[in-house]
């Protein structure tokens, strides 16, 4: 029931950061995956007393609070499905500090990835975990989903940079974790516990991360193979010769004919194309990496090797990879392109095979499917591609979907490697997870006894993903 009390929430924040229009509310239904529910209200705190106030609030009337950055999320983790208070921290956007002696920088959740990459350029220095949604991703949803991104194979991922943070948890209280130092063994980690929690335990108001020096040269190759079998080995090989590569990205025959199609950069429409690149201080060090990994193509039949330190070259190159997301939506009028199984994780050796399991799922129930990623981390994306008006098409996706993270588990990956579960994973999730749910159940009942963070998520999402909240989609039952 929509029992919330807007006098109070605009004595918190002020008029001007509480939204109740409907459209309001109807937009900030959706992120980006197939799902929608409205909140009850829109709450855009401008500082931390604020989000103290309104959590404490929350959790003495026992109403739902969704924690919201740039809303690019994949797999529903900030839409209301149980309606509540969408607390959107857009407005929390302050770079309070860089330290160059410290070698860290102090931010608020609403910082968007790329500001705070142009913010430290003239210092030399950048923050990783980078993903390829970075112009409008938060950092605070990054902490959230233990984002990453193509360079995640060298740099690691958003928990490698998170030094310490400040978290209002669900009854109002501030607490302070980890700490400014890189290393620390000071009893538990609290804030590696709060990364890819999906803000279920606690709103981070306050983060510190960790940079790293631009490299002064990169290098960009590329290599194509008649075998999605054949790039798969190779990244199996490159990854296992101890060649250490800033970006190791697998792109299949789908993904390169979208690409075609909607950026006419005249791509060779292979089985797979392999994107290796090296970077460092020393140009010798970079040719001898890139050199290694060109090697290793080549003796898994990669052809058409190319490579170049030229920033405008490899920008045009990467420029198919970065827009691949977006592509994808146009690799066929009739379909619509879905986030659902789309970053699962498996061993190196196990990237061709997992390859060959998406296409063959795919093929097998009646949709499409592509093959790609950050596979150097061991990340494999893919999107499904179908006709959404179709109840027979999230069908077939259900059941490819199924044998897709019954493999996944069978070698012992992982359900999600950098989007998060949200709901559309938690089936999975759950399967991957059986003999640890009970520890996360304790973990969320002494951190938030109301359940009211970001409820009916993760662990609490139901199996069955496709009815889970209303689809974005109108569908012929």
């Amino acid at each position: 029931m929509n029992t919330v009390d807007i006098p109070r929430l605009r004595e918190i924040v002020g008029g001007k950061n509480i939204k109740t229009d409907p459209l309001d509310l109807y937009i900030y239904g959706s992120d980006a995956s197939v799902y929608h529910a409205a909140p009850w209200v829109i709450v855009r705190p401008d500082n931390t007393g604020q989000v103290q106030k309104v959590l404490a609030y929350a959790n003495d009337a026992k109403i739902p609070v969704v924690p919201r950055g740039g809303g690019s999320g994949m797999c529903g983790q900030t839409v209301s499905s149980k309606g509540g208070i969408l607390l959107d921290m857009k407005n929390m956007n302050r770079i309070l500090e860089i330290n160059m002696p410290d070698v860290y920088c102090r931010v608020e959740p609403g910082v968007v990835d790329d500001d705070l990459n142009a913010a430290l350029k003239p210092y030399g220095v950048f923050y990783p975990p980078t993903p390829a949604s970075s112009r409008i991703a938060t950092i605070g949803g990054e902490i959230g989903n233990n984002a990453s991104g193509v360079r995640s194979v060298k740099y690691g991922a958003t928990r490698d940079a998170v030094l310490g943070m400040k978290v209002v948890l669900a009854n109002g209280d501030l607490v302070t974790l980890g700490s400014h130092t890189r290393v620390e063994a000071s009893g538990y980690q609290l804030e590696k516990l709060i990364v890819g929690s999906e803000g279920t335990l606690g709103v981070v108001v306050e983060a510190t991360m960790s940079f790293v020096p631009i490299p002064e040269f990169r290098c960009l190759g590329v290599a194509n193979f008649d075998s999605l079998r054949d790039a798969g080995n190779a990244i199996a090989d490159i990854m296992a010769s101890g060649t250490i590569p800033s970006m190791l990205e697998l792109v299949d025959d789908v993904a390169i004919k979208a690409v075609n199609k909607t950026m006419n950069l005249g791509l060779k429409e292979v089985a797979a194309s392999l994107l290796f690149e090296a970077d460092g201080k020393v140009k010798e060090a970079v040719d001898y990496e890139v050199k290694k990994m060109e090697e290793i193509c080549k003796k898994n039949n990669g052809a058409d090797l190319w490579y170049s330190f030229d920033a405008k070259e490899r920008e045009q190159i990467f420029m198919g990879r970065k827009k691949l997301f977006p592509a994808l939506s146009q690799f066929d009028a009739s379909m619509a392109s879905t986030s659902l199984a789309d970053d699962m994780a498996v061993p190196y050796s196990k990237m061709a095979d997992m390859a060959a399991k998406i296409h063959e799922a795919a093929e097998k129930n009646g949709i499409v499917m592509t093959a790609y990623g950050h596979c150097g981390s061991g990340c494999m994306h893919t999107k499904i591609m179908m006709d959404t008006s179709k109840k027979e098409q999230w069908e077939g996706a259900q059941r490819a979907i199924a044998e897709i993270y019954e493999y996944v588990n069978s070698v012992q990956g992982t359900t999600s490697a950098e989007h998060g579960i949200g709901i559309s994973k938690a089936k999975a999730f759950k399967t991957e997870k059986h003999d640890s749910l009970k520890m996360m159940a304790a973990i969320k009942a002494a951190l938030d006894p109301n359940n009211i963070l970001n409820p009916g998520k993760l662990q609490q999402a139901p199996d069955n993903w496709v009815t889970a909240t209303n689809l974005r989609y109108a569908v012929n039952s």
